[in-house]
């Protein structure tokens, strides 16, 4: 997971100082049925995006990535990469019309956020910014990402909100961050995302209706919130007092979290991706060698 067209008009939105919401709530707990997924004949595979119909976006290969969607029901790998780029990820997918969204590098080394809604490829990248990547997308026309201003992304991350319909881009300010992305949107708007902080410690947020909340898993070092489905159910990883990866989902409207790890992957799991059934998708491991999972609630 490297997460590190032109706009016709700009926006920015300056947000509302961040509220603290972290509490455990064991009565919400959910059960869940663990399936590995790897793209054949390779060891590195990452599920990052999920719709209703189980439609699944990620990525392979961990030198140089390849994107994907991937039908839950068939078990089948469709191959979608940029048209002419060195490397693809395939990170976000909508229900209707099915969108994808993630990014690419081109063959002189430039990474730039793209679209993809049935083979139509759409580049998008800030007006005059070095280093995209879109990293979610909802049903009507909105996408979020981020951008840098180094060409290989070592810069600062400063979050944004496309709109498709008209190309607009607003910006997103996130208080109290040295830098900071947008990784999921829901229908209703709602946006989540993470920030570090002046002593470099990762923070999870979420913007509902103009207010945005800072979200940390109860007595973690760090967190990630990373996607985010139509019930503002948010989903994301943190890491614990021994520098162990879990997943989470939290609920925005109980404030509940519940820890997530695949059985194969305790403490190396991170969940990317939930759709409006709950159906949550991530992957485990370290690097050189990832797995993907669906995790389906009962």
């Amino acid at each position: 997971m490297n997460f590190k067209s032109i706009a016709l008009c700009l926006g920015t939105a300056v947000l509302a100082a961040l509220p603290m919401t972290a509490q455990n709530s064991d009565s919400s707990t959910t059960t869940y049925t663990f399936e590995t997924v790897n793209y054949t004949g390779d060891t590195f595979t990452q599920l990052l995006g999920i719709n209703k119909s189980g439609e699944i976006a990620g990525y392979h290969g961990v030198t140089t990535n390849k994107g994907f969607t991937y039908q839950e029901s068939t078990k089948v790998f469709t191959k979608e990469n940029y048209p002419d780029s060195a490397q693809t990820q395939v990170i976000g997918i909508s229900d209707s019309p099915v969108t994808t969204v993630g990014f690419y590098i081109d063959n002189k080394g430039t990474t730039h956020g793209f679209t993809d809604t049935k083979g139509t490829f759409t580049r998008v990248d800030f007006p005059q910014k070095a280093f995209n990547q879109l990293l979610g997308q909802n049903d009507v026309g909105q996408a979020v990402g981020y951008y840098s201003t180094a060409k290989d992304g070592s810069a600062p991350d400063h979050p944004y909100l496309y709109n498709e319909m008209g190309g607009v881009f607003e910006l997103l300010t996130i208080p109290n961050s040295t830098s900071a992305q947008a990784t999921g949107i829901n229908n209703a708007g709602n946006i989540c995302g993470f920030f570090v902080d002046s002593n470099q410690v990762n923070h999870g947020w979420l913007l509902v209706g103009g207010n945005l909340t800072q979200l940390d898993y109860p007595d973690s070092t760090g967190t990630q919130a990373l996607g985010i489905n139509k019930g503002g159910i948010v989903v994301g990883f943190y890491t614990d007092s021994s520098n162990l990866t879990h997943g989470f989902t939290y609920n925005s409207s109980t404030k509940a979290w519940q820890s997530i790890d695949d059985p194969d992957g305790v403490g190396t799991t991170v969940v990317n991706g939930i759709n409006s059934k709950g159906t949550l998708v991530g992957f485990y491991g370290t690097s050189p060698i990832n797995s993907g999972f669906i995790a389906t609630p009962q």
